[in-house]
């Protein structure tokens, strides 16, 4: 059985590979977006989402905090495991874009 740590790398591997989010993509992100949308798929409440789907008023920490176009919200399609793995992986993205920031921020300096 995989570690943790070993679905994440994957599942980064799998959204570069096979979703062709590259550095460039993720770069775009500059206001929190991967961070916020690893937020919400690692909410405990799967409720919240589903009513965020429906409009409904309860979720409004969640349809503030989700960054994108309702389309890319998939979160109700997996499992609890499933959406964790998806939040780390994401999570992942957005370090390493802030890396490549700080690192492009000394280039300026």
């Amino acid at each position: 059985m995989k570690s943790g740590a070993e679905l994440i790398a994957d599942e980064r591997r799998r959204q570069i590979e096979e979703e062709g989010w590259t550095d460039k993509h993720d770069d775009q992100h500059d206001m929190g977006g991967l961070a916020n949308a690893a937020a919400c798929y690692a909410a405990t409440v799967p409720e919240i989402y589903r009513y965020h789907k429906r409009g409904r008023h309860q979720d409004h920490i969640f349809r503030s905090l989700w960054p994108w176009h309702e389309k890319w919200d998939k979160r109700d399609k997996h499992d609890r495991k499933r959406r964790l793995v998806i939040a780390g992986a994401l999570i992942a993205a957005e370090i390493d874009r802030l890396q490549r920031q700080e690192k492009d921020d000394t280039k300026d300096s």
